[in-house]
């Protein structure tokens, strides 16, 4: 890039800055959140404070890491001003709801555990964070994180109080962190079209039902084990003997594995559907969208404790659609969805939300390799929150430079922002 190029990303980048860490008071302090994201957006391999503060012209090391260490900028208005900034921006057609993990040695860094590392695929000594994205099929961002703190760091006080974890902050599953994230969202304003997540949020009973009570649509990855009934199978009333508890109603058979249900349709039953298109061609794979009542204690319970506030409960579970894909070389049907959409939802469009993931996926390794989101080497809470928002700002920033009309222009920067070392 040449020096016009270079002044002209760093005059939008001080306008961005000057807009989204506008809450943070001191000018001082907005000065080093514009030189981080630099830092960030910079070509280097590594993205620690003392990596960063080598490659920067007016890179400060101390000062830098008394901003993202021991400062007390509150980060999360910064999100939230990412958040309210970027979603009519992009305009999302889902909210994915996803975790990361953050490899650590030792165990002094704040939430650290040895728990299931997805980057790892193993049990592993990591952080783990949930995390909720703004997607659609040609851009994502981060809307809101929290950090995942295992139930071991309750009672563990001496580590607590290194890594300055906040008193009111305890343990809690991960599902009700995503719950808890997308309440906090629509208290800024903003409410998902619908929410798309993998297998560990949809098999979940709890989370399925804490979305339909907040009036939020979902397709969300299950297991082939995942237990339902056919929709059209209605539950009866034993006769009651006269003694005793009346008979509560019920379904007669019991619930099939949900691969079992699907199979018996026969390959078929199964329709070509393609997603997306790609550089090297078309995504397509067949599928088959069955209504059926998902089964099981929870599931059960729940449709009971929801039918016992408005009346009788009629032993009637809740409808949805299962999703099941059989690609042509397989032998079985190999990934499953859960969608509470309309029963008359395109099938095409039931297939687009189940796979939009990706897009996350492909952003995280941008996130991770590109702006350094698991380079950060302090231990405190403080530290992490300011970290992840300050990477925030950076994808985001380099999100609205890919979106934005300029983008088309053959010599923009934004159109070489797929590397973030060539934005700044």
């Amino acid at each position: 890039m040449d020096a016009h190029e270079v002044n002209r990303a760093r005059a939008t980048l001080a306008l961005f800055v000057a807009d989204v860490f506008a809450s943070v008071p001191r000018k001082d302090q907005r000065a080093k959140s514009d030189c981080c994201l630099r830092g960030l957006m910079v070509e280097g391999r590594r993205k620690s404070i003392q990596a960063m503060a080598s490659r920067l012209p007016d890179g400060n090391e101390q000062n830098l890491q008394q901003f993202v260490n021991q400062s007390t900028w509150d980060p999360v208005p910064v999100r939230r001003r990412i958040a309210q900034r970027t979603v009519p921006r992009i305009g999302p057609d889902a909210w994915a709801i996803d975790d990361v993990s953050f490899p650590k040695d030792g165990k002094m860094s704040v939430a650290v555990a040895h728990q299931y590392c997805g980057a790892l695929g193993k049990q592993a000594n990591c952080q783990v964070a949930v995390s909720v994205h703004a997607v659609t099929d040609s851009a994502s961002v981060p809307l809101q994180w929290r950090l995942f703190l295992p139930k071991e760091w309750d009672s563990d006080t001496e580590r607590r109080r290194r890594c300055q974890v906040p008193d009111e902050v305890g343990h809690r599953e991960k599902w009700r962190l995503a719950l808890d994230t997308l309440d906090e969202l629509a208290g800024w304003g903003l409410v998902p079209p619908v929410v798309v997540a993998d297998a560990g949020y949809g098999q979940n009973a709890d989370f399925r039902d804490g979305l339909a009570g907040r009036g939020i649509g979902y397709v969300v990855a299950v297991r082939s084990d995942v237990s339902v009934h056919p929709h059209d199978v209605q539950p009866t009333v034993p006769a009651w003997s006269g003694n005793g508890r009346r008979p509560q109603p019920r379904y007669r058979d019991k619930p099939s594995a949900a691969a079992v249900l699907v199979a018996g349709h026969g390959r078929q039953a199964f329709t070509e559907i393609t997603w997306r298109e790609r550089s090297r061609g078309p995504m397509r794979s067949r599928f088959l969208a069955l209504r059926v009542r998902p089964a099981g204690v929870r599931s059960r319970r729940m449709a009971q404790a929801a039918a016992s506030r408005d009346g009788c409960w009629d032993g009637v579970l809740p409808e949805v659609t299962l999703l099941a894909e059989w690609p042509e070389e397989a032998e079985a049907p190999t990934d499953y969805w859960l969608s509470s959409l309309p029963a008359d939802t395109p099938l095409a469009e039931l297939v687009r939300l189940a796979k939009i993931r990706w897009r996350i996926e492909n952003d995280y390794r941008e996130l991770k390799h590109g702006l350094g989101l698991d380079h950060f080497e302090g231990r405190s809470w403080a530290g992490w929150h300011h970290h992840v928002t300050l990477v925030t700002a950076a994808h985001a920033f380099l999100t609205e430079q890919r979106l934005a009309p300029k983008a088309d222009t053959a010599g923009s920067p934004s159109t070489r922002s797929s590397t973030p070392s060539r934005t700044c």
